[in-house]
């Protein structure tokens, strides 16, 4: 399984998602391996290949709070690119290139701060962190991956609901 935490710590919660590698990385968890980096690229598909199992992690600007987690459709079309890519088109690289059969999943931890330079994570985002990493602890170790997702996936159509029956109108 591998860990791919990536953003900009130089960018205050851009942060997040290599705050999360390197808190996932100090667990050594049997089994995983843990990357980060500021962007996703083309060479990160050759890793991915590798693993049964890649967790992406990034900072999320709006979205629910405390993260998401979500399985990663591999899309994409395969052209040249030296920058940043987003975790679907890793996903249908390493699929295309390596013949990966490798499943994705998308850990998006709730930020704030992104508009100044700084390396240090809002109050609010760290909360978020602690709440993401011991999630993704618990994921690792039961191997629960699917699970997590269809939790996830019903813990955010609730919350949809509840935001709906909450809206008033004014007439």
């Amino acid at each position: 399984m591998l860990v791919f935490g990536y953003g900009n710590p130089g960018r205050l919660d851009d942060g997040l998602g290599t705050a999360l590698a390197d808190a996932i990385g100090e667990l050594c968890i049997p089994g995983v391996d843990v990357d980060a980096d500021y962007q996703l690229t083309v060479e990160d598909a050759a890793e991915v290949a590798k693993h049964r199992v890649v967790v992406f992690a990034d900072a999320a600007v709006d979205g629910p709070e405390p993260f998401s987690f979500e399985p990663v459709e591999p899309k994409g079309e395969l052209g040249f690119t030296s920058h940043g890519l987003d975790a679907a088109a890793v996903m249908a690289f390493a699929i295309e290139l390596f013949a990966a059969e490798t499943k994705g999943y998308m850990l998006g931890i709730r930020g704030y701060e992104f508009n100044e330079f700084g390396e240090a994570l809002s109050a609010a985002a760290r909360e978020n962190l602690a709440a993401a990493a011991a999630f993704l602890e618990t994921v690792l170790r039961n191997r629960s991956f699917d699970d997590a997702a269809a939790d996830a996936a019903a813990r955010a159509a609730r919350r949809d609901d509840e935001g709906q029956s909450c809206k008033t109108e004014n007439t």
